[in-house]
């Protein structure tokens, strides 16, 4: 079932408004009343698509999570060798995170707020998109392609923990554009992964 365009055009004035919001003043010191007033809608509409402040905070990281799982999905399909797709993946997570660089260090920092099932949900989902991400390395370390003798598990918390810091130092201003970056992430991915 497609979702309305009016619809889909307040859930995202809400969530660009939440957004900008959270980064400005942090999710604790920004109040509904000020989402809905930045979006420009009521109270009313808010609650109609979003229960809580909380369920806000949810969205505008599970969108992003779910469009690279998208990616990871498809990608991962490909006909290609498994060193290239694990590349192409590499470098799409990097630029997507770019892309959605204040959702997802809101995010970071504030998941903590969540309530403890919607905070395992994400925990879960994000599992699922380092398991197959996972899956990819070890087929080519079963195949030969990538060395084996470091566990496919130290090399996926490795390179997320890159990825989740890009928040931290990452500008659009500065000199690496997103896709140069995600593209030194995936060379410095697969030179790793090198058999020697």
């Amino acid at each position: 079932m497609s979702v309305p365009d009016d619809r889909r055009g307040v859930q995202r004035r809400l969530l660009s408004a939440a957004t900008r919001l959270f980064a400005e003043h942090g999710f604790d010191r920004t109040s509904v009343s000020r989402i809905v007033e930045a979006a420009g809608v009521t109270k009313g509409a808010m609650y109609h698509y979003f229960r809580s402040k909380d369920d806000l905070l949810h969205e505008i990281y599970a969108r992003v999570l779910r469009e690279q799982t998208r990616r990871l999905d498809e990608l991962a399909a490909s006909e290609e060798p498994v060193a290239a797709r694990l590349r192409a993946i590499a470098a799409d997570v990097v630029v997507s995170t770019i892309a959605n660089l204040d959702d997802t260090a809101i995010f970071f920092q504030s998941m903590h707020r969540l309530d403890p099932a919607t905070r395992q949900a994400v925990r879960t989902q994000r599992r699922r998109y380092h398991e197959r991400f996972r899956s990819l390395i070890e087929q080519g370390q079963r195949g030969g392609e990538f060395r084996s003798d470091k566990p496919a598990e130290i090399i996926v918390d490795f390179f997320f923990g890159a990825v989740h810091h890009l928040g931290f130092w990452y500008r659009p201003s500065g000199s690496l554009s997103a896709r140069e970056v995600g593209d030194h992430f995936a060379d410095l991915l697969l030179d790793s992964l090198r058999p020697t």
